[in-house]
């Protein structure tokens, strides 16, 4: 019996092996098989309906419809090459992606070749870039006639379609845009600017900013109360050690009052960097308090982090950084009613590693050295980000609608150490508002 086995078994795999090196002489009928002759587009059409097209977005999926298309060996969109299923490829169509990449010669056109390349077929086809994505501003309080970039993506700036950027109320001469590629535009506010939402027009269409331009929405601190927030802050540093009025400083100010941080050498680590008066300021809440109470029950606080939560907030705030900043993070601490208030005044806090926090030292990305240019600019960090102990490590602990009832800036510790300097770190409007 074994034997009759072990001979069926030799016979199974001597067919196997047989079968294998006579692939070439099977004849599969439903193989796909590249055709002769020319390739002719009648139509196309988007993928999924019945619509006929002229044009598409990159990366999106259109049919192309006609005779002969099993032809086609190569497809480009202008000269970006397109990938080829050939489970996609009848006679009569041809379903494919437009290439992702945005062409660096336009030809707004598409080009069938044949197998052997030789013969190639023209079909007139725009690809049109995405909808322009406005992410940032680099100054969103800067004055009209002050320089800005805005940054984002898709920003195509086309002879027969030039990018149109508008703010309420003014529009920007495009003989005034200067394009860093597709990701970014400079230019100067145009005068009549008004606050709101800045968008941005191409070939493609108009998208809205994810940002506003002199956004007072929400803010915390405007340091004269100008914009609806505090004036001072409160505890044993509340500010007043730090408050500037304009012309305080051989720099400009940018919307009034303001705090700096300077006149202190900090060195690496954590113990040669404690300066409490000049470089902290405090607000601890006075609970129950309708002017002076906790910030998260401010009515407009606390609607957003109803409508949006932690995850879909961001502190932001303008900042000048006026002599090269080499060393030291600059931490933000949103604390609540269990770590501090008036009534229980401690700055153990600072140094509490179960207290999460942002900490932002644009100095390390920068490469050890980090200033401004005599410009103020707009600084972004989500509150998904308070997720740091003072030193930068992770921390176990998230932010909590409870935790940010308390809020308290200071020059401290970090992720990395760096070379002593003696910042200038001025700041303004300190606001929490939504990611987009």
């Amino acid at each position: 019996m074994k034997l009759i086995l072990k001979h069926i078994a030799f016979l199974g795999l001597a067919l196997v092996v047989l079968a294998a090196c006579n692939t070439d002489k099977l004849d599969y009928p439903d193989a796909y098989k590249v055709a002769d002759g020319i390739p002719v587009v009648k139509s196309i059409r988007y993928a999924n309906t019945d619509t006929y097209i002229t044009q598409a977005y990159m990366n999106e999926t259109v049919c192309l419809l006609g005779d002969n298309l099993r032809s086609v060996t190569q497809l480009w969109f202008n000269d970006q090459k397109a990938t080829l299923n050939t489970s996609y490829i009848t006679d009569n169509t041809l379903l494919v992606s437009v290439p992702k990449n945005y062409p660096k010669k336009r030809t707004d056109k598409i080009y069938l070749i044949t197998k052997n390349e030789a013969d190639t077929v023209k079909y007139d086809f725009v690809v049109l870039p995405p909808l322009p994505n406005v992410a940032s501003m680099s100054n969103e309080w800067a004055a009209v006639g002050e320089e800005v970039t805005i940054y984002g993506d898709y920003f195509i700036d086309d002879t027969s379609s030039p990018v149109v950027i508008s703010f309420p109320g003014a529009d920007v001469p495009h003989a005034d845009m200067t394009f860093d590629g597709s990701s970014s535009v400079t230019f100067k506010v145009p005068a009549g600017a008004l606050p709101g939402y800045v968008s941005v027009k191409t070939m493609s269409g108009t998208s809205r900013s994810k940002f506003m331009y002199k956004d007072s929405r929400n803010i915390l601190f405007d340091w004269d109360g100008s914009r609806g927030g505090h004036a001072i802050g409160q505890g044993w540093r509340n500010g007043s050690k730090v408050h500037r009025t304009p012309g305080s400083d051989p720099f400009p100010a940018i919307d009034g009052n303001y705090i700096c941080f300077q006149g202190k050498e900090v060195g690496p680590g954590a113990s040669d960097v404690w300066d409490e008066d000049n470089l902290s300021f405090n607000y601890w809440p006075t609970p129950g308090d309708p002017l002076k109470g906790e910030l998260s029950l401010r009515p407009e606080f606390a609607r957003l982090i109803e409508d949006y939560g932690i995850g879909g907030l961001q502190i932001k705030f303008e900042a000048l950084v006026n002599t090269p900043w080499t060393n030291v993070g600059l931490q933000l601490v949103f604390t609540s009613n269990a770590d501090v208030t008036m009534a229980a005044a401690t700055n153990a806090y600072f140094g509490n590693v179960s207290i999460a926090r942002g900490i932002w030292e644009p100095w390390v990305s920068a490469g050890g050295s980090f200033d401004t240019a005599g410009k103020w600019i707009t600084v972004s960090i989500p509150l998904s980000d308070f997720n740091k102990k003072p030193n930068g490590t992770a921390s176990e602990s998230t932010l909590k609608a409870d935790s940010l009832t308390g809020l308290s800036f200071f020059l401290w510790y970090g992720t990395s150490s760096g070379t002593k300097c003696t910042p200038t770190i001025a700041i303004d409007n300190i606001r929490v508002v939504p990611i987009g």
